[in-house]
């Protein structure tokens, strides 16, 4: 139906401009079928603190959870939105074997004032635990 969990870097070599490898190194693909919602947020989460922005994409059915994974973190404070782009692609028909239109979104989110502040309490409470452990 959709489409895969996250897309690695292509291996292409020829040369890009930064722009594009960035935005290559920070998409992740939704599949509402493969995993839990709250993998995309937290996997979302840690895309903008690698690259300070992440692109969220997906077809068809999957769009409800992109536009909520988006949501998720604008709402939390931790992104702000800076493009949305919606299109069809014409996909073929597993069963019939023609040509199917699809609808498809993009959704960039940038880095957010308070990201690193609201991020800074998960990760002492995670560093004291691993500190914690080690006593």
């Amino acid at each position: 139906m959709a489409t895969t969990v996250a897309s690695a870097p292509d291996p292409d070599p020829a040369p890009a401009n930064n722009n594009t490898e960035n935005h290559k190194k920070n998409r992740i693909q939704v599949s509402n079928t493969k995993k839990p919602l709250f993998f995309y947020v937290n996997l979302a989460k840690r895309y903008i603190q690698q690259h300070d922005e992440v692109e969220l994409s997906a077809l068809g059915m999957a769009i409800t959870t992109v536009v909520t994974i988006a949501e998720i973190l604008k709402n939390n404070g931790l992104a702000t939105e800076k493009k949305v782009l919606t299109s069809t692609v014409g996909m073929k028909d597993e069963n019939k074997g023609r040509l199917v239109q699809k609808a498809k979104i993009e959704i960039v989110l940038g880095k957010s004032d308070k990201f690193d502040k609201l991020m800074a309490p998960a990760n002492t409470t995670e560093s004291e635990a691993a500190d914690e452990e080690k006593k």
